[in-house]
């Protein structure tokens, strides 16, 4: 029923877009309206100082309770920071209210103390190299594949110390591409959350331009065009990845799991564990491959439907955003709930010293308040509304770039299936797991 209700809704969705919306809406009103100048002043300086200095306070508490914290990962900060308040909470910040992470990055407020002080020495920061054009966002996509491999596939992904080595590693790679090729560079190409929250944040209602924060409508950000090389393979390991994470919880996984590591388990478990990490890894690679597969044949079967002169990948990318974040939302808004609740107390003791430091290391969450009802409606709710706006965002993309109105129409059949297809998937993956 609900997969026929999800269809039908993104069929009505689509008939309704080609009767109303004939001619391109989301461009004009990027731009938005400005706040007051006195305002931007405020929150872009003084307040982001603040915010920045407090982030890399917060990465190092981090750090230190993942490198000498306690090796329980229900009693050490940094697996419920890291998995759940960072890679959870931050996704649902920057569709509210933009790309914050360019003043909560640790790793951006370190880089920019760094020109700071080079600069009030009386010494030029420049970057040290040009960044490649061809390789886009490929170093993106492969870090944020790597932090999913570590969460999905790593057999004791909470490791407080494999965390603090992830971190360790993160930060030299981070640090050392804004060095070579620039802050803002690395940040647009090679940083991988910086890429991720800034995709989100163009959902939002705010963004900055040319130092000013200005209102606009949701979605109209995502007007536009992904021309930069590796933009696919990012936004497949964003959808790919929670699609195996749902995946990866049904029986037939665990079943297919149990029998890869089964005759290991008693004479070589260490070898039964690599085995089923390589096969996870391989789960991954293939749910992502199947993502952008899936979009790619949908772009070529729309190009090819109005026998346009070039590719449409670019064109359409961006209707795959809010896509990817209703995923995150039906996959693990229950997560984000339950288990963040843990970190109030964490918060008091972050080593799992026995520390109370603000007062709450006694505080006891509560993890009865959301029923299992509830959770699939919630599901159901994301996953249709983010496909419509998707569909949305495509046909505006397509009235943008086709002039005849019935070319723009044709063109979205394919976008339309394949708008259905992540649907009722990702329905069937939920219902699964």
């Amino acid at each position: 029923m609900f997969y026929w209700g999800a269809a039908s809704v993104l069929v009505v969705s689509f008939v309704l877009l080609g009767v109303l919306w004939r001619s391109p809406l989301l461009a004009a009103r990027e731009r938005g309206r400005a706040l007051p100048a006195w305002l931007s002043g405020v929150l872009l300086g003084p307040v982001r100082i603040v915010v920045q200095a407090l982030s890399v306070a917060l990465f190092g508490l981090v750090w230190v309770s993942a490198l000498f914290g306690d090796t329980d990962p229900f009693r050490n900060l940094a697996p419920t920071w890291i998995y759940v308040i960072f890679w959870l909470g931050l996704p649902a910040l920057s569709v509210v209210l933009g790309n914050v992470w360019r003043a909560l990055s640790p790793w951006r407020a370190i880089a920019d103390a760094f020109v700071w002080a080079r600069e009030l020495g009386g010494s030029e920061a420049r970057p040290l190299a040009e960044y490649p054009a061809r390789l886009g966002r490929w170093p993106a996509a492969v870090a944020l594949l790597a932090f999913v491999a570590l969460e999905l596939a790593y057999s004791d992904p909470a490791s407080p110390r494999a965390l603090a080595f992830a971190i360790a590693l993160y930060t030299y790679i981070a640090l050392f591409g804004m060095a070579a090729f620039g802050r803002d560079t690395w940040e647009a190409n090679g940083e991988a959350f910086a890429v991720l929250y800034r995709l989100l944040g163009r959902i939002a209602p705010f963004h900055v331009v040319d130092g000013r924060i200005r209102v606009r409508w949701p979605l109209t950000g995502l007007a536009g065009v992904e021309p930069a090389p590796g933009s696919v393979a990012f936004v497949a390991v964003m959808l790919g990845s929670v699609l195996f994470d749902g995946y990866s919880r049904t029986t037939t996984w665990q079943d297919l799991a149990a029998r890869v590591e089964g005759p290991f388990v008693v004479d070589q478990p260490g070898l039964g564990e690599l085995l089923v990490t390589l096969l996870s890894v391989g789960g991954l690679l293939a749910a992502v491959l199947a993502v952008a597969l899936a979009y790619e044949t949908a772009c070529a079967v729309a190009r090819w439907t109005v026998n346009a002169p070039r590719s449409l990948v670019g064109d359409f990318l961006r209707s795959l955003v809010p896509i990817a974040f209703v995923y995150l939302v039906a996959h693990y808004f229950t997560l984000f709930v339950t288990q963040g609740q843990f970190a109030i107390p964490l918060l008091s003791d972050p080593l799992g010293r026995g520390w109370d430091l603000f007062g709450t290391a006694d505080f006891a969450p509560s993890l009865g308040v959301i029923s299992p009802n509830t959770t699939w409606y919630v599901q159901v709710g994301a996953l249709v509304a983010g496909h419509v706006a998707g569909l949305a965002v495509a046909h505006d993309r397509a009235v943008t770039i086709f002039p005849d109105r019935r070319d723009a129409l044709r063109s979205q059949y394919a976008m339309l299936a394949l708008m259905v297809l992540y649907t009722v998937g990702g329905l069937w993956v939920l219902s699964r797991g």
